[in-house]
């Protein structure tokens, strides 16, 4: 399957698995979170890929293998998956991990900027900051 139709079905799995969901405040559906994400990392469609899946297997009941069982590649997977946020795993670990993957690190890099467009708390805006500063590093 060439990208193009990738970057569609990756929305629409997103858009399925997002469904009743909402941001911050209860008003704005959580697709539209990945739509600002996707719109943040431009013509890249591998990137798009990514950011339109990125907290599927965080926030949903999709997992890496039902996003095989569709198509998507592993490689994509992957970097999905370094951007799946664990409890186990402390921060500063999960930004290192998604640092050494180029396609993770900016998919999250405009993850971040979208999350701090959304109403942040001062908690989250020294998160943030701290993370992008970490990303930017390299």
């Amino acid at each position: 399957m060439s990208l193009s139709p990738l970057v569609k079905l990756s929305e629409e799995i997103a858009t399925k698995a997002h469904a009743g969901q909402f941001r911050r405040g209860g008003q704005v559906p959580y697709i539209e979170h990945p739509r600002v994400v996707v719109s943040r990392v431009g013509d890249d469609q591998e990137a798009q890929i990514v950011a339109w899946l990125h907290d599927v297997l965080e926030d949903t009941e999709e997992t890496a293998q039902s996003l095989e069982e569709v198509g998507i590649p592993i490689h994509l997977i992957t970097a999905v998956d370094l951007l799946t946020k664990t409890r186990e795993v402390k921060y500063d670990n999960y930004l290192d991990c998604i640092a050494a993957c180029p396609l993770a690190k900016k998919v999250k890099i405009a993850d971040m900027l979208s999350n701090l467009s959304d109403n942040p708390t001062k908690k989250q805006i020294l998160k943030y900051s701290k993370g992008l500063q970490r990303l930017l590093r390299d």
